[in-house]
């Protein structure tokens, strides 16, 4: 028993890092009261089961040698004790029950979403996170930013390597907020290892959790849920920002969706050259439809339809447009009306119709992409 102990302070004193919280073998602590809560419940049961385990095995290398054949042991002959069946039935319920009690109150904790400060609806889509703040009038995607050079190792990866976006998600501290979690497609699962959050994202239902952050940071996490070829490129990074910083950022954002809509609205009256929206529509597709269609546009067969030679981008421009505003059901095309500004539809499509030989000589404006929204609207 004495030896066993022994070796297991010698191997915790050799690899400290079996036993510490900012260790890559262990889980972390995390800026949240339930990240930490989860922490030490893991914790307690790693040490509960490291006790157990010495025990056991202490006793059963007690009994090898004290009970071995060389020294003339001979085996008891009995079938059952009253007293050994209750022993073994009663010391493990007492064992699960003190594991059951602090595990249940962290359970009930972390679904308790109820008296939240600021609630956010996160959407799962192949492959990129939507981000609405519900009463704020502030939406937007979040995708990744890591380079393209270094996904085909043309270029050294940074440390942050897949764990980058375009937008954050900013949120303030101190604060409780509340997530509905949905999907356009696919099963999504939003997961923040430092906020101990991790929830399924499901097409059709709504879930919710919530976090309270408690230190001011930046912190990464990613799709923990098997959602297609681009997966691994989905990341998730969340900014906390002080209360006073978060109020500001708030107000920069819906100044922003406001200049925005004005810069949009004064591209109805103006005609866009063919060299500037091929150069910003190679920008556009880069970003949102190379992952499927390819750079080269010859998508993936069986999977993720061509662009070269395509009939739609060969074919008529209304269809075009209204595929790419509202997307194919039952295909991976989604719609990109609420991703894309006009002027980002209209270039994308421009390139789409001019690029990899397609050269229809299409230049679609602004205004032709707004009409179509506005038709929309009136339709429905």
């Amino acid at each position: 028993m004495g030896k066993l102990s022994c070796t297991l302070w010698l191997i915790l004193c050799v690899f400290p890092q079996l036993a510490l919280a900012n260790s890559q073998f262990n889980m972390r602590k995390g800026v949240t009261d339930i990240s930490e809560n989860v922490y030490e419940l893991h914790m307690t049961i790693f040490f509960i089961c490291c006790v157990i385990g010495i025990i056991v095995f202490a006793i059963m290398l007690w009994a090898l040698i004290h009970h071995r054949k060389s020294k003339g042991a001979v085996p008891a002959q009995f079938h059952e004790s009253t007293k050994v069946e209750i022993l073994w039935t009663a010391i493990p319920f007492v064992i699960l029950i003190a594991m059951a009690v602090p595990a249940t109150k962290t359970l009930i904790a972390m679904e308790d979403a109820s008296k939240a400060d600021l609630t956010i609806k996160v959407t799962g889509s192949q492959w990129k996170w939507h981000y609405e703040y519900m009463g704020e009038d502030v939406e937007f995607y979040s995708m990744l930013a890591t380079p393209q050079d270094e996904i085909t190792n043309l270029a050294d990866k940074n440390p942050n390597y897949l764990l980058e976006v375009d937008k954050p998600l900013v949120l303030p501290i101190n604060q409780k907020i509340r997530f509905l979690m949905t999907s356009d497609d696919v099963i999504h699962s939003w997961w923040v290892p430092d906020f101990a959050v991790k929830k399924d994202a499901n097409p059709g239902f709504i879930n919710e959790t919530w976090t309270n952050i408690n230190e001011e940071g930046i912190y990464r996490g990613q799709c923990a849920e098997l959602c297609g070829k681009d997966h691994g490129f989905m990341p998730v990074v969340v900014e906390a920002k002080s209360e006073a910083d978060f109020k500001v950022w708030l107000a920069d954002a819906k100044k922003a969706k406001q200049q925005a809509a004005l810069a949009d609205a004064a591209l109805l009256d103006q005609t866009l050259p063919k060299e500037e929206l091929m150069e910003l529509g190679a920008q556009v597709y880069m970003a949102s439809c190379a992952a499927c269609h390819q750079p080269t546009g010859l998508g993936l067969p069986g999977v993720f339809p061509a662009l070269k030679g395509s009939p739609i981008v060969l074919g008529d421009i209304k269809g075009h447009i209204d595929i790419l505003i509202h997307g194919s059901p039952g295909t991976a095309m989604q719609s990109f009306a609420k991703q894309l500004s006009i002027k980002q539809l209209a270039a994308v499509i421009t390139y789409k119709r001019n690029a990899w030989g397609n050269d229809t000589g299409d230049v679609i404006q602004p205004s032709e992409i707004q009409a179509a929204l506005d038709a929309d609207v009136e339709a429905n």
